[in-house]
Protein backbone atom coordinates (compact mmCIF):
# COMPACT_ATOMS: atom_id res chain seq x y z
CA UNK A 1 0.00 0.00 0.00
CA UNK A 2 1.52 3.69 -0.98
CA UNK A 3 0.58 6.58 -0.29
CA UNK A 4 0.23 9.26 -3.53
CA UNK A 5 2.14 12.24 -2.44
CA UNK A 6 2.66 13.27 -5.53
CA UNK A 7 5.82 13.96 -4.70
CA UNK A 8 9.02 10.82 -4.61
CA UNK A 9 7.84 9.86 -7.79
CA UNK A 10 5.33 10.08 -11.45
CA UNK A 11 2.73 8.12 -11.52
CA UNK A 12 0.27 6.57 -14.36
CA UNK A 13 -3.38 7.19 -14.36
CA UNK A 14 -5.09 4.82 -16.02
CA UNK A 15 -9.30 5.22 -16.79
CA UNK A 16 -11.80 2.98 -16.28
CA UNK A 17 -11.10 0.42 -19.09
CA UNK A 18 -7.59 -0.44 -18.93
CA UNK A 19 -8.79 -0.71 -14.90
CA UNK A 20 -11.53 -3.21 -15.98
CA UNK A 21 -9.05 -5.36 -18.73
CA UNK A 22 -5.90 -5.35 -16.22
CA UNK A 23 -9.13 -6.58 -13.59
CA UNK A 24 -9.79 -9.06 -16.19
CA UNK A 25 -6.68 -10.39 -17.24
CA UNK A 26 -5.35 -10.89 -13.54
CA UNK A 27 -8.16 -12.65 -12.07
CA UNK A 28 -8.17 -14.89 -14.68
CA UNK A 29 -4.80 -16.34 -13.95
CA UNK A 30 -5.92 -16.31 -9.85
CA UNK A 31 -8.14 -18.59 -7.76
CA UNK A 32 -11.61 -17.19 -7.78
CA UNK A 33 -12.41 -13.88 -5.21
CA UNK A 34 -8.11 -13.18 -4.43
CA UNK A 35 -8.56 -9.67 -6.19
CA UNK A 36 -11.31 -8.88 -3.71
CA UNK A 37 -9.99 -10.87 -0.45
CA UNK A 38 -7.04 -8.81 -1.33
CA UNK A 39 -8.68 -5.40 -1.62
CA UNK A 40 -10.66 -5.80 1.42
CA UNK A 41 -7.91 -6.65 3.45
CA UNK A 42 -5.54 -3.46 2.10
CA UNK A 43 -9.25 -1.14 2.93
CA UNK A 44 -8.78 -2.79 6.42
CA UNK A 45 -5.58 -2.30 7.40
CA UNK A 46 -6.37 1.35 6.25
CA UNK A 47 -9.28 1.79 7.77
CA UNK A 48 -7.75 0.73 11.23
CA UNK A 49 -5.09 2.93 11.20
CA UNK A 50 -7.38 6.11 10.45
CA UNK A 51 -9.92 5.68 12.46
CA UNK A 52 -7.96 3.43 15.70
CA UNK A 53 -10.20 4.54 18.42
CA UNK A 54 -13.65 4.43 16.18
CA UNK A 55 -16.78 3.28 18.53
CA UNK A 56 -19.11 3.44 15.19
CA UNK A 57 -18.65 2.81 11.76
CA UNK A 58 -21.07 2.27 8.73
CA UNK A 59 -20.62 0.43 5.28
CA UNK A 60 -22.21 1.75 2.71
CA UNK A 61 -22.29 -0.80 0.22
CA UNK A 62 -23.41 -1.19 -3.64
CA UNK A 63 -24.80 -3.73 -5.73
CA UNK A 64 -22.03 -4.62 -7.74
CA UNK A 65 -18.11 -5.74 -6.74
CA UNK A 66 -17.13 -2.70 -5.21
CA UNK A 67 -20.20 -3.17 -2.78
CA UNK A 68 -18.32 -6.98 -2.33
CA UNK A 69 -15.45 -5.26 -1.42
CA UNK A 70 -17.20 -3.16 1.28
CA UNK A 71 -18.79 -6.27 2.71
CA UNK A 72 -15.80 -8.45 2.85
CA UNK A 73 -14.13 -5.25 4.51
CA UNK A 74 -17.05 -4.99 6.99
CA UNK A 75 -16.84 -9.24 7.69
CA UNK A 76 -13.07 -8.55 8.00
CA UNK A 77 -13.76 -5.32 10.94
CA UNK A 78 -16.51 -7.06 12.55
CA UNK A 79 -14.12 -9.30 15.13
CA UNK A 80 -11.66 -5.96 15.93
CA UNK A 81 -14.56 -3.85 16.50
CA UNK A 82 -16.67 -6.11 18.24
CA UNK A 83 -13.40 -7.43 20.54
CA UNK A 84 -13.64 -3.68 21.83
CA UNK A 85 -17.40 -3.17 22.03
CA UNK A 86 -17.77 -0.78 19.41
CA UNK A 87 -20.45 -0.57 16.71
CA UNK A 88 -20.51 -1.92 12.68
CA UNK A 89 -23.62 -1.33 10.37
CA UNK A 90 -23.65 -2.32 6.88
CA UNK A 91 -26.82 -1.07 4.54
CA UNK A 92 -26.16 -2.91 0.94
CA UNK A 93 -28.90 -2.16 -1.26
CA UNK A 94 -27.72 -5.24 -3.98
CA UNK A 95 -30.17 -7.80 -4.79
CA UNK A 96 -28.95 -11.26 -3.94
CA UNK A 97 -30.72 -13.04 -7.32
CA UNK A 98 -28.36 -10.30 -9.62
CA UNK A 99 -25.20 -9.68 -8.05
CA UNK A 100 -21.79 -10.46 -9.25
CA UNK A 101 -20.19 -13.92 -7.88
CA UNK A 102 -17.59 -12.21 -6.12
CA UNK A 103 -19.94 -9.64 -4.52
CA UNK A 104 -22.43 -12.87 -3.16
CA UNK A 105 -19.29 -14.69 -1.96
CA UNK A 106 -18.60 -11.19 0.10
CA UNK A 107 -22.34 -11.31 1.27
CA UNK A 108 -22.25 -14.91 2.78
CA UNK A 109 -19.00 -13.86 4.61
CA UNK A 110 -20.35 -10.66 6.30
CA UNK A 111 -23.44 -12.63 7.24
CA UNK A 112 -21.01 -15.11 8.88
CA UNK A 113 -18.77 -12.68 11.09
CA UNK A 114 -22.32 -11.15 12.41
CA UNK A 115 -22.36 -7.98 10.71
CA UNK A 116 -25.30 -6.17 11.38
CA UNK A 117 -27.16 -4.80 8.27
CA UNK A 118 -29.52 -1.78 8.72
CA UNK A 119 -31.98 -0.23 6.18
CA UNK A 120 -31.29 3.50 6.55
CA UNK A 121 -27.65 5.06 7.60
CA UNK A 122 -26.75 6.09 11.06
CA UNK A 123 -27.53 9.72 12.59
CA UNK A 124 -23.88 10.28 13.06
CA UNK A 125 -20.75 7.72 13.55
CA UNK A 126 -16.84 7.81 13.62
CA UNK A 127 -16.16 6.26 10.04
CA UNK A 128 -18.14 5.91 7.23
CA UNK A 129 -16.65 3.11 4.31
CA UNK A 130 -18.21 4.37 0.91
CA UNK A 131 -18.18 0.94 -1.05
CA UNK A 132 -21.34 1.93 -3.20
CA UNK A 133 -20.31 2.74 -6.88
CA UNK A 134 -16.34 2.42 -7.23
CA UNK A 135 -15.16 3.00 -10.77
CA UNK A 136 -18.78 2.48 -11.87
CA UNK A 137 -19.72 6.01 -11.29
CA UNK A 138 -19.79 7.37 -14.73
CA UNK A 139 -23.47 8.94 -14.53
CA UNK A 140 -25.66 10.17 -11.72
CA UNK A 141 -27.64 6.87 -10.89
CA UNK A 142 -31.31 6.47 -12.04
CA UNK A 143 -33.94 8.14 -9.75
CA UNK A 144 -34.76 6.13 -6.71
CA UNK A 145 -36.94 3.61 -6.38
CA UNK A 146 -39.12 4.13 -3.45
CA UNK A 147 -40.24 0.33 -2.82
CA UNK A 148 -36.71 -0.16 -1.48
CA UNK A 149 -35.75 0.86 1.95
CA UNK A 150 -32.26 2.26 0.88
CA UNK A 151 -31.89 3.20 -2.81
CA UNK A 152 -28.66 3.84 -4.13
CA UNK A 153 -29.22 7.50 -4.51
CA UNK A 154 -30.20 8.18 -1.34
CA UNK A 155 -27.05 7.02 0.25
CA UNK A 156 -24.71 8.80 -2.65
CA UNK A 157 -26.39 11.64 -1.14
CA UNK A 158 -25.59 11.06 2.64
CA UNK A 159 -22.72 8.66 2.53
CA UNK A 160 -20.31 12.30 2.87
CA UNK A 161 -22.67 13.60 5.79
CA UNK A 162 -23.21 11.14 8.97
CA UNK A 163 -19.31 10.42 9.56
CA UNK A 164 -16.47 12.43 11.52
CA UNK A 165 -14.31 10.03 9.08
CA UNK A 166 -14.68 8.71 5.47
CA UNK A 167 -13.00 6.12 3.51
CA UNK A 168 -13.68 5.46 -0.10
CA UNK A 169 -12.91 1.92 -1.74
CA UNK A 170 -11.10 2.46 -5.05
CA UNK A 171 -13.01 5.84 -6.16
CA UNK A 172 -15.48 8.46 -4.61
CA UNK A 173 -18.94 6.97 -5.46
CA UNK A 174 -20.18 10.86 -6.47
CA UNK A 175 -17.12 11.34 -8.15
CA UNK A 176 -16.66 10.54 -12.35
CA UNK A 177 -12.83 8.59 -11.81
CA UNK A 178 -11.95 9.96 -15.16
CA UNK A 179 -12.61 13.64 -15.15
CA UNK A 180 -12.60 14.80 -11.70
CA UNK A 181 -16.47 15.75 -12.30
CA UNK A 182 -18.96 15.50 -9.02
CA UNK A 183 -21.67 13.88 -10.01
CA UNK A 184 -24.15 15.40 -7.48
CA UNK A 185 -24.66 19.27 -8.15
CA UNK A 186 -24.69 21.90 -5.30
CA UNK A 187 -24.09 19.01 -2.75
CA UNK A 188 -20.91 19.90 -0.22
CA UNK A 189 -17.88 18.42 -1.26
CA UNK A 190 -17.18 16.83 1.75
CA UNK A 191 -18.76 17.79 5.80
CA UNK A 192 -15.85 15.43 7.21
CA UNK A 193 -13.35 17.73 5.33
CA UNK A 194 -10.65 17.05 7.74
CA UNK A 195 -10.51 13.49 7.51
CA UNK A 196 -11.45 12.02 3.88
CA UNK A 197 -9.47 9.24 3.09
CA UNK A 198 -9.14 6.99 -0.73
CA UNK A 199 -7.75 3.59 -1.56
CA UNK A 200 -7.70 3.16 -5.02
CA UNK A 201 -7.09 -0.68 -6.13
CA UNK A 202 -5.66 -1.89 -9.06
CA UNK A 203 -4.62 1.52 -11.44
CA UNK A 204 -4.48 5.01 -9.86
CA UNK A 205 -7.70 6.73 -11.47
CA UNK A 206 -7.26 10.63 -12.97
CA UNK A 207 -10.37 11.86 -11.58
CA UNK A 208 -8.89 12.12 -8.10
CA UNK A 209 -6.41 14.48 -8.92
CA UNK A 210 -7.98 17.28 -10.84
CA UNK A 211 -11.28 19.39 -10.53
CA UNK A 212 -13.31 18.76 -7.80
CA UNK A 213 -11.29 14.88 -7.51
CA UNK A 214 -8.92 16.31 -4.63
CA UNK A 215 -11.64 17.77 -2.58
CA UNK A 216 -13.57 14.77 -3.22
CA UNK A 217 -11.22 12.15 -2.66
CA UNK A 218 -8.95 13.82 0.24
CA UNK A 219 -5.79 11.93 1.32
CA UNK A 220 -5.25 9.33 -1.39
CA UNK A 221 -3.88 5.76 -0.98
CA UNK A 222 -2.94 2.60 -3.65
CA UNK A 223 -3.01 -0.64 -3.32
CA UNK A 224 -1.92 -2.72 -7.26
CA UNK A 225 -3.43 -6.34 -5.55
CA UNK A 226 0.29 -7.58 -6.63
CA UNK A 227 -0.76 -6.30 -10.21
CA UNK A 228 2.77 -4.46 -11.12
CA UNK A 229 0.34 -1.55 -12.96
CA UNK A 230 2.99 0.52 -12.37
CA UNK A 231 4.13 0.18 -16.02
CA UNK A 232 1.81 -1.72 -18.46
CA UNK A 233 2.93 -1.33 -22.24
CA UNK A 234 -0.72 -2.67 -23.47
CA UNK A 235 -2.50 -0.21 -21.20
CA UNK A 236 -1.06 3.60 -21.87
CA UNK A 237 -1.96 6.03 -19.15
CA UNK A 238 -4.93 8.58 -19.49
CA UNK A 239 -2.48 10.68 -17.69
CA UNK A 240 0.79 11.25 -15.57
CA UNK A 241 0.38 12.31 -12.47
CA UNK A 242 3.69 14.75 -12.14
CA UNK A 243 6.38 14.20 -9.25
CA UNK A 244 8.69 17.21 -8.09
CA UNK A 245 10.30 18.99 -10.64
CA UNK A 246 13.54 16.41 -11.56
CA UNK A 247 11.22 13.51 -11.27
CA UNK A 248 8.37 14.06 -13.26
CA UNK A 249 8.15 12.66 -16.69
CA UNK A 250 6.47 13.82 -20.51
CA UNK A 251 5.54 10.74 -21.70
CA UNK A 252 4.54 10.25 -25.44
CA UNK A 253 1.49 9.37 -26.59
CA UNK A 254 2.84 5.26 -26.37
CA UNK A 255 3.58 5.53 -22.57
CA UNK A 256 7.28 6.00 -22.63
CA UNK A 257 8.46 8.76 -20.59
CA UNK A 258 11.29 11.60 -20.81
CA UNK A 259 13.22 12.68 -18.09
CA UNK A 260 11.46 15.84 -17.14
CA UNK A 261 12.12 19.52 -15.94
CA UNK A 262 15.01 20.84 -14.53
CA UNK A 263 14.59 22.34 -10.55
CA UNK A 264 13.99 26.10 -10.99
CA UNK A 265 16.89 26.96 -9.41
CA UNK A 266 19.85 24.48 -10.02
CA UNK A 267 21.16 23.33 -6.84
CA UNK A 268 25.30 24.25 -7.63
CA UNK A 269 25.87 27.21 -9.83
CA UNK A 270 29.12 27.11 -11.94
CA UNK A 271 31.55 29.97 -11.02
CA UNK A 272 32.63 30.75 -14.74
CA UNK A 273 28.58 31.90 -16.05
CA UNK A 274 27.12 35.42 -16.40
CA UNK A 275 23.67 36.66 -16.93
CA UNK A 276 24.00 35.78 -20.64
CA UNK A 277 23.51 31.82 -19.47
CA UNK A 278 20.06 32.27 -17.61
CA UNK A 279 18.18 34.01 -20.85
CA UNK A 280 16.20 37.16 -21.09
CA UNK A 281 12.81 37.34 -20.06
CA UNK A 282 10.33 39.92 -21.90
CA UNK A 283 7.08 41.01 -20.36
CA UNK A 284 4.40 42.47 -22.66
CA UNK A 285 1.47 43.80 -20.66
CA UNK A 286 -0.32 46.19 -17.98
CA UNK A 287 -2.13 48.14 -19.76
CA UNK A 288 -2.34 52.25 -18.54
CA UNK A 289 -4.55 54.38 -16.68
CA UNK A 290 -4.87 56.19 -20.38
CA UNK A 291 -6.87 53.09 -21.67
CA UNK A 292 -10.18 53.91 -20.51
CA UNK A 293 -9.09 54.61 -16.84
CA UNK A 294 -8.49 50.86 -16.12
CA UNK A 295 -4.70 49.87 -15.41
CA UNK A 296 -3.33 46.92 -15.00
CA UNK A 297 0.57 47.84 -14.87
CA UNK A 298 0.75 45.47 -11.81
CA UNK A 299 0.00 42.19 -13.80
CA UNK A 300 3.14 43.04 -15.62
CA UNK A 301 5.10 43.69 -12.87
CA UNK A 302 3.99 40.76 -11.13
CA UNK A 303 5.05 38.68 -14.09
CA UNK A 304 8.63 40.47 -14.47
CA UNK A 305 9.04 39.79 -10.55
CA UNK A 306 8.45 36.25 -10.53
CA UNK A 307 10.66 36.27 -13.42
CA UNK A 308 13.55 37.84 -11.82
CA UNK A 309 13.20 35.80 -8.63
CA UNK A 310 12.90 32.37 -10.36
CA UNK A 311 16.21 32.65 -11.72
CA UNK A 312 16.11 34.59 -14.84
CA UNK A 313 18.96 35.89 -16.22
CA UNK A 314 17.68 39.66 -17.21
CA UNK A 315 13.69 40.36 -17.02
CA UNK A 316 12.66 43.49 -19.98
CA UNK A 317 9.19 44.90 -19.06
CA UNK A 318 7.64 46.20 -22.20
CA UNK A 319 4.47 48.36 -20.28
CA UNK A 320 1.45 49.48 -22.77
CA UNK A 321 1.09 52.68 -21.48
CA UNK A 322 3.51 55.15 -23.48
CA UNK A 323 1.23 58.74 -22.16
CA UNK A 324 2.33 57.66 -18.88
CA UNK A 325 5.09 55.15 -18.92
CA UNK A 326 6.33 53.38 -16.12
CA UNK A 327 10.35 53.15 -15.98
CA UNK A 328 10.98 51.76 -12.23
CA UNK A 329 9.89 49.64 -9.75
CA UNK A 330 10.97 50.57 -7.03
CA UNK A 331 10.64 46.88 -5.83
CA UNK A 332 12.67 45.57 -7.62
CA UNK A 333 14.96 48.08 -9.35
CA UNK A 334 16.72 45.12 -11.04
CA UNK A 335 13.56 45.19 -13.92
CA UNK A 336 14.23 46.90 -16.94
CA UNK A 337 11.97 48.52 -19.38
CA UNK A 338 11.03 49.44 -22.77
CA UNK A 339 9.07 51.83 -24.74
CA UNK A 340 6.28 49.17 -26.90
CA UNK A 341 8.29 51.01 -29.61
CA UNK A 342 10.70 48.17 -29.58
CA UNK A 343 8.14 45.33 -31.33
CA UNK A 344 7.68 47.83 -33.94
CA UNK A 345 11.79 47.25 -34.95
CA UNK A 346 12.20 44.48 -37.77
CA UNK A 347 13.82 42.05 -35.86
CA UNK A 348 12.53 41.03 -32.28
CA UNK A 349 14.77 41.19 -29.62
CA UNK A 350 15.66 37.74 -28.39
CA UNK A 351 14.43 35.63 -25.36
CA UNK A 352 11.44 34.45 -24.08
CA UNK A 353 8.08 36.44 -24.34
CA UNK A 354 5.52 36.56 -21.87
CA UNK A 355 2.33 38.28 -23.16
CA UNK A 356 -1.08 38.92 -21.81
CA UNK A 357 -0.73 39.68 -18.11
CA UNK A 358 -2.92 42.87 -17.67
CA UNK A 359 -2.58 43.44 -21.40
CA UNK A 360 -6.76 44.24 -21.83
CA UNK A 361 -7.45 45.55 -25.17
CA UNK A 362 -3.99 47.34 -25.80
CA UNK A 363 -1.92 44.26 -26.35
CA UNK A 364 -4.57 43.03 -29.35
CA UNK A 365 -2.08 45.29 -32.20
CA UNK A 366 1.46 43.64 -30.86
CA UNK A 367 0.13 40.02 -31.33
CA UNK A 368 0.67 39.48 -34.59
CA UNK A 369 4.74 40.52 -34.74
CA UNK A 370 5.10 38.18 -31.53
CA UNK A 371 3.02 35.36 -33.13
CA UNK A 372 5.53 35.54 -35.89
CA UNK A 373 8.48 36.34 -34.46
CA UNK A 374 8.72 34.83 -30.55
CA UNK A 375 10.79 31.73 -30.79
CA UNK A 376 9.46 30.88 -27.32
CA UNK A 377 6.36 32.46 -26.19
CA UNK A 378 4.15 32.23 -22.82
CA UNK A 379 0.22 33.90 -23.83
CA UNK A 380 -1.62 34.57 -20.93
CA UNK A 381 -4.87 36.52 -19.70
CA UNK A 382 -5.72 39.39 -22.46
CA UNK A 383 -3.50 37.54 -24.87
CA UNK A 384 -5.64 34.29 -24.64
CA UNK A 385 -8.82 36.52 -25.04
CA UNK A 386 -7.93 38.30 -28.14
CA UNK A 387 -6.83 35.25 -30.04
CA UNK A 388 -10.12 33.57 -28.77
CA UNK A 389 -11.97 35.91 -30.59
CA UNK A 390 -9.73 36.61 -34.02
CA UNK A 391 -9.10 34.08 -36.80
CA UNK A 392 -6.10 35.43 -38.13
CA UNK A 393 -4.61 35.47 -35.04
CA UNK A 394 -5.27 31.39 -34.14
CA UNK A 395 -4.24 30.88 -37.91
CA UNK A 396 -0.63 32.82 -37.03
CA UNK A 397 -0.39 30.87 -33.48
CA UNK A 398 -1.33 27.72 -35.29
CA UNK A 399 1.43 27.79 -37.96
CA UNK A 400 4.20 28.80 -35.37
CA UNK A 401 5.18 25.48 -34.20
CA UNK A 402 5.87 24.04 -38.11
CA UNK A 403 8.78 26.67 -37.82
CA UNK A 404 9.72 25.31 -34.32
CA UNK A 405 8.54 28.25 -32.54
CA UNK A 406 7.19 27.34 -29.06
CA UNK A 407 4.01 28.42 -27.80
CA UNK A 408 2.56 28.27 -23.90
CA UNK A 409 -1.01 28.82 -23.10
CA UNK A 410 -1.70 29.39 -19.31
CA UNK A 411 -5.80 29.54 -19.27
CA UNK A 412 -8.03 29.41 -16.56
CA UNK A 413 -10.99 27.08 -17.11
CA UNK A 414 -12.92 30.61 -19.18
CA UNK A 415 -10.36 32.25 -20.99
CA UNK A 416 -9.95 27.88 -22.16
CA UNK A 417 -13.69 27.78 -22.84
CA UNK A 418 -13.55 30.91 -25.17
CA UNK A 419 -10.91 29.71 -27.35
CA UNK A 420 -12.76 26.31 -27.65
CA UNK A 421 -15.50 28.18 -27.99
CA UNK A 422 -17.56 26.62 -25.22
CA UNK A 423 -18.11 26.97 -21.56
CA UNK A 424 -16.22 26.99 -18.30
CA UNK A 425 -18.53 24.33 -16.89
CA UNK A 426 -17.88 21.94 -20.00
CA UNK A 427 -14.35 22.80 -19.68
CA UNK A 428 -14.54 21.95 -15.73
CA UNK A 429 -16.71 18.51 -16.57
CA UNK A 430 -13.30 16.98 -18.75
CA UNK A 431 -10.11 18.99 -18.26
CA UNK A 432 -7.69 16.91 -19.57
CA UNK A 433 -9.72 16.55 -23.01
CA UNK A 434 -10.29 19.87 -23.06
CA UNK A 435 -6.24 20.34 -22.65
CA UNK A 436 -5.12 18.01 -25.04
CA UNK A 437 -7.78 19.62 -27.38
CA UNK A 438 -5.82 22.98 -26.81
CA UNK A 439 -2.33 21.60 -27.10
CA UNK A 440 -3.79 19.27 -30.48
CA UNK A 441 -5.77 22.37 -32.30
CA UNK A 442 -2.87 24.85 -31.60
CA UNK A 443 0.24 22.90 -31.45
CA UNK A 444 1.33 24.21 -27.82
CA UNK A 445 2.16 23.26 -24.86
CA UNK A 446 -1.57 23.94 -22.70
CA UNK A 447 -1.43 24.58 -19.01
CA UNK A 448 -4.99 24.39 -18.06
CA UNK A 449 -5.31 26.08 -14.45
CA UNK A 450 -6.83 24.85 -11.72
CA UNK A 451 -7.34 22.18 -8.88
CA UNK A 452 -5.14 19.70 -10.40
CA UNK A 453 -3.75 21.97 -13.23
CA UNK A 454 -3.05 19.65 -16.46
CA UNK A 455 -0.27 20.47 -18.93
CA UNK A 456 -0.48 18.70 -21.99
CA UNK A 457 1.62 19.23 -25.46
CA UNK A 458 0.96 17.49 -29.00
CA UNK A 459 1.80 14.21 -28.87
CA UNK A 460 2.32 13.69 -25.09
CA UNK A 461 0.21 12.22 -22.25
CA UNK A 462 -0.92 14.91 -20.45
CA UNK A 463 0.48 15.53 -17.02
CA UNK A 464 -2.17 16.35 -14.36
CA UNK A 465 -0.28 18.55 -11.05
CA UNK A 466 -0.62 17.64 -7.42
CA UNK A 467 0.71 20.55 -5.70
CA UNK A 468 -1.23 24.38 -4.61
CA UNK A 469 -3.93 25.02 -2.76
CA UNK A 470 -6.95 27.48 -2.58
CA UNK A 471 -4.37 30.13 -1.38
CA UNK A 472 -3.68 30.34 -5.07
CA UNK A 473 -6.99 31.51 -5.73
CA UNK A 474 -6.30 35.40 -5.49
CA UNK A 475 -5.74 37.92 -8.22
CA UNK A 476 -2.66 38.04 -9.49
CA UNK A 477 -1.09 34.54 -8.59
CA UNK A 478 -1.45 33.07 -12.20
CA UNK A 479 0.36 36.43 -13.63
CA UNK A 480 3.77 35.08 -11.13
CA UNK A 481 3.34 31.62 -12.78
CA UNK A 482 4.02 32.90 -16.35
CA UNK A 483 6.52 34.60 -15.18
CA UNK A 484 7.80 31.85 -13.50
CA UNK A 485 7.66 29.86 -16.78
CA UNK A 486 9.47 32.50 -18.51
CA UNK A 487 12.71 32.44 -16.66
CA UNK A 488 12.49 28.39 -16.42
CA UNK A 489 11.73 28.16 -20.24
CA UNK A 490 15.02 31.03 -20.70
CA UNK A 491 17.31 28.75 -18.59
CA UNK A 492 16.19 25.69 -20.98
CA UNK A 493 16.23 27.89 -24.06
CA UNK A 494 20.25 28.72 -23.44
CA UNK A 495 20.76 25.46 -22.20
CA UNK A 496 19.76 24.50 -25.74
CA UNK A 497 21.92 26.66 -27.50
CA UNK A 498 25.01 25.40 -25.13
CA UNK A 499 24.51 21.36 -27.31
CA UNK A 500 26.57 20.96 -29.88
CA UNK A 501 25.37 22.28 -33.32
CA UNK A 502 24.44 18.74 -34.53
CA UNK A 503 22.82 17.34 -31.88
CA UNK A 504 20.65 20.59 -31.24
CA UNK A 505 19.69 20.52 -35.54
CA UNK A 506 18.84 16.84 -35.47
CA UNK A 507 15.48 17.11 -32.51
CA UNK A 508 12.38 17.05 -34.14
CA UNK A 509 9.63 19.60 -33.47
CA UNK A 510 8.14 16.76 -31.00
CA UNK A 511 11.04 16.37 -29.29
CA UNK A 512 11.93 19.97 -29.14
CA UNK A 513 7.75 20.74 -27.41
CA UNK A 514 8.52 17.19 -25.62
CA UNK A 515 11.36 19.12 -24.12
CA UNK A 516 9.93 22.40 -23.32
CA UNK A 517 7.20 20.71 -21.87
CA UNK A 518 9.08 18.82 -19.14
CA UNK A 519 10.05 22.15 -18.38
CA UNK A 520 6.27 23.63 -17.81
CA UNK A 521 5.49 20.33 -15.85
CA UNK A 522 7.96 21.68 -13.41
CA UNK A 523 7.49 24.90 -12.68
CA UNK A 524 3.82 24.08 -12.52
CA UNK A 525 4.51 21.67 -9.58
CA UNK A 526 7.15 24.53 -7.99
CA UNK A 527 4.39 27.37 -8.04
CA UNK A 528 2.19 25.23 -6.47
CA UNK A 529 4.63 23.63 -3.98
CA UNK A 530 5.02 27.40 -2.64
CA UNK A 531 1.41 27.36 -1.73
CA UNK A 532 0.98 24.16 -0.18
CA UNK A 533 4.64 25.38 1.78
CA UNK A 534 2.84 28.72 2.74
CA UNK A 535 1.89 28.97 6.86
CA UNK A 536 -1.64 27.44 7.30
CA UNK A 537 -3.21 30.48 8.50
CA UNK A 538 -1.61 32.97 6.67
CA UNK A 539 -3.00 34.46 3.70
CA UNK A 540 -0.60 34.50 0.60
CA UNK A 541 -0.65 37.43 -2.08
CA UNK A 542 1.18 37.32 -5.40
CA UNK A 543 3.22 39.39 -4.70
CA UNK A 544 4.63 37.10 -1.61
CA UNK A 545 4.33 34.62 -4.23
CA UNK A 546 6.53 36.25 -6.97
CA UNK A 547 9.46 37.08 -4.40
CA UNK A 548 9.05 33.08 -2.86
CA UNK A 549 10.00 32.07 -6.73
CA UNK A 550 13.48 31.33 -6.28
CA UNK A 551 12.85 29.81 -2.81
CA UNK A 552 14.18 25.96 -2.82
CA UNK A 553 11.49 23.60 -1.34
CA UNK A 554 12.28 22.53 2.40
CA UNK A 555 13.67 19.46 2.79
CA UNK A 556 11.88 16.63 4.36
Amino acid sequence: MLKITGSAQAHPLHGVSATREIESQMAGGLPPHTLMARAALAAAKLAKAIAPHAQSVWVACGPGNNGGDGLLTAALLAPWLMEKGATLTVTWCGDEQRMPTDARWALNLARQAGVCFVDAPPARCDLVIDALLGIGASCRPDPPNQTKPAPLEHLIDTFRQVGDQLLCLDTPSDLDVETGNLLVANKPINICEKAVFTITFLTIKPGLFTGQGRDAAGEVWFDDLAAGTADHPTHPPMAWLAAAPGLSMAPTSHGASVESALPLRPPRLAQATHKGDFGDVWVLGGQGISHNGHAMTGAALLAARGALNAGAGRVFVVPLDNAHPTTLDPVCPELMFRQVDVLASQVLPGGIWVCGCGGGQSVIPHLPVLLRQAAVLVLDADALNAIATDASLQQLLQIRATSQLVTVLTPHPLEAARLLQTTASLVQQDRLSAAATLATRFKCICVLKGSGTVTAAPGCVPTVNPTGNAKLSTAGTGDVLAGMLGAALARHTAELKRLPQADAASDSTHAVLSGYASVVCGVVYSHGQLADGWPVNAHLSASQLAFAAGTPPAEN
